[in-house]
């Protein structure tokens, strides 16, 4: 008998536990407590646009969707602007751009299925180039999703390994909690893209999605009245406590920091150098160090830096401190190396070019990359997790009265002085047929405006570029970084004007890398984004023709048109213009009255046909 009422017992508390997880999943215990205000005009998107304002979100670049409409239509009515492009892409390197420029999250919302999988190369970007990005995705209805709905797929699985934080949202009382999360993570440790998922029921009014959900006719027999019920509930679930106050504020940023100790062996090391270097990369320019504290920093210390990334420019123009020339060389010369949010990969030669003689410090809030190929090629004295911009602060606070010695920094700027020289004789030699891409490049240096922002998008003409156009100050370079994407030009310079409208930019384009976004010329003049776009057209992919004409001979798939891209441009309202060799000596008045009419509000395109050189023979592009 007591056999049987243990069992009997056990068999209760099993079916006591399958009851109320079934409510809990069905949400009738929350329904208990919270109930869905089925008469409300209220939906999702009001709440998502609440939580963007509280976070100073100013901009939300999108290609409008069905999906997504709410959302875009409530972030308008609170004065948060919608930029729309004409590729998702675009959308995302925008709000990447954004992101560099403001040190707060850039935002993009497109919509489900083909509107999201357009979006992965844009955010495999951001997430190795460590940049702040929201990503909003509409998705089908949470009941009919994996039912073979419109453009339904499994977004999930597509960006968990580009995102640091993902999430779909099932509930419209979930929106606010789940998108402040994804907000503080985009920004906290090492910068990166997030992504959410928004269903499609849980945007839209009550009333709208009730029509969908509930049945065109009156349930007959017991399974149509338990799917009628279950829908039903489903719908109250979705919206049960959706308008309750909620704290919509930004959460605390975890950024990680150097410790006291490891600042102190950095301060030693550094006092006893005689021969320092400072590699800086573009961790170097994140919140919450201010850029400007950053440079002070840095010129107090009086050491030699290597600018990259978006860190080009932290120094200004011509800094006596920023050596643009023979880093290798240097690097093999200096007893001390502060690599400074740079990363030992392709770029460093995997840490091969740094000396085995060398202390070396390196700073990086990844654990990953502050440690890249350390097992291989080289070795940290010092190894720091934490942000770059404040470590700098605190090193500089802890060598006050020290100086690197002044030879060695002027002994590096001689090399520089000499390099430039001979690219200027360079740019001066005449090229088989069309405009010498250097000499291009240096009349747009020297009519460049002092507020200018340049933004890279190309390969051998962008390449050449970095080494002639000097960034004028912090945070006026921008590049796609790391991951080295085609692409970025139409949506990086949307971005850069619209945070700095003041500002001339300049976007340099490969005339490969033009192909991608010259659409966006269409953006610009809808949104009165004047941007002065040059092309460097020789009719080519040069980048690798260089390497695959020579080591397989065979120029297959390299070879372009010198294509009439001015014509694109006033297409699309902006204002082109075709530059060849019979207009060389007049090159200068050109490139200001392309100037004059960004000045004026219009686009423009310089689409200027350039010859051969050997300039950057024996570079790679792999």
């Amino acid at each position: 008998m007591e056999c049987c009422c243990s069992s009997f017992m056990t068999v209760s508390a099993v079916l006591s536990a399958v009851v109320l997880f079934a409510a809990y999943r069905l949400g009738l215990i929350y329904q208990t407590f919270h109930k869905a205000e089925s008469k409300s005009p209220r939906h999702g998107g009001e709440t998502v646009a609440e939580v963007l304002l509280a976070h100073g979100v100013k901009y939300v670049f999108t290609l409008v969707g069905g999906h997504i409409s709410p959302i875009l239509v409530a972030c308008e009515k609170l004065g948060i602007r919608i930029v729309d492009t004409r590729h998702e892409a675009t959308a995302v390197f925008a709000a990447d751009a954004v992101a560099r420029l403001s040190g707060t999250v850039g935002v993009a919302a497109v919509t489900a299925g083909p509107g999201l999988t357009n979006t992965v190369t844009a955010v495999k970007n951001a997430q190795m180039a460590e940049s702040p990005l929201l990503l909003i995705g509409g998705a089908a209805a949470t009941l009919l999703q994996g039912r073979g709905a419109l453009q339904d797929i499994d977004q999930m699985s597509l960006f968990k390994p580009l995102c640091k934080f993902c999430a779909s949202v099932r509930t419209v009382r979930e929106i606010v909690p789940v998108l402040r999360k994804a907000l503080a993570a985009a920004q906290s440790g090492t910068p990166g893209p997030v992504f959410v998922e928004f269903p499609i029921d849980t945007l839209y009014p009550y009333h709208i999605v009730e029509k969908e959900v509930a049945p065109k006719t009156a349930p007959k027999g017991l399974m149509a009245k338990v799917i009628n019920w279950y829908l039903q509930n489903h719908l109250r679930n979705i919206f049960a406590g959706a308008w309750e106050p909620r704290e919509v504020s930004p959460l605390p940023v975890q950024i990680p920091l150097a410790t006291q100790q490891q600042v102190q062996q950095c301060v030693e090391l550094v006092s006893r150098a005689k021969k320092p270097v400072i590699l800086l990369g573009s961790q170097a320019t994140l919140p919450p160090t201010p850029v400007d504290k950053t440079r002070a920093a840095l010129e107090s210390l009086g050491i030699p830096c290597f600018l990259g990334g978006m860190a080009r420019g932290m120094l200004g123009r011509e800094s006596a401190l920023h050596i643009r020339q023979n880093r290798r060389e240097a690097l093999k010369e200096a007893d001390l190396v502060i690599l400074a949010g740079t990363v030992c990969d392709f770029r460093l030669g995997y840490g091969q070019v740094l000396s085995r003689r060398s202390k070396v410090i390196a700073v990086n809030r990844d654990r990953s990359q502050l440690m890249k190929n350390s097992d291989m090629f080289w070795k940290p004295t010092v190894a720091v997790q934490g942000d770059a911009g404040s470590f700098l602060l605190r090193l500089s606070e802890g060598l006050k009265g020290y100086r690197c010695p002044q030879d060695w920094p002027e002994s590096l700027k001689e090399g520089d002085k000499a390099k430039e020289k001979a690219n200027t004789e360079k740019a001066a030699e005449k090229t088989e047929r069309h405009l010498n891409p250097l000499r291009v490049l240096h009349c747009v240096e020297e009519i460049m405006s002092e507020d200018s922002i340049i933004v890279a998008d190309g390969g051998d003409f962008v390449g050449s570029a970095a080494y002639i156009l000097k960034p004028r100050g912090p945070l006026r370079w921008l590049d796609p970084g790391a991951f080295g994407t085609l692409g970025v030009g139409g949506g990086f310079a949307l971005g850069a004007k619209l945070c700095r409208p003041e500002s001339e930019v300049w976007i340099i384009y490969g005339d490969g890398s033009l192909g991608y976004s010259v659409a966006e010329f269409d953006t610009f003049t809808r949104h009165k984004t004047p941007v002065i776009a040059l092309v460097g057209n020789d009719a080519c992919w040069s980048q690798i023709s260089r390497e695959q004409v020579p080591m397989l001979g065979s120029n297959v798939a390299c070879g372009l048109a010198f294509t009439d891209y001015h014509v694109v441009a006033d297409g699309y309202g902006g204002k082109g213009y075709l530059i060849g060799r019979e207009d060389g000596e007049k090159l200068d008045e050109i490139l200001q009255s392309a100037q004059e009419q960004s000045r004026q509000g219009r686009a423009t395109l310089l689409n200027v046909l350039i010859g051969k050189t050997n300039f950057r023979e024996g570079s790679i592009s792999v």
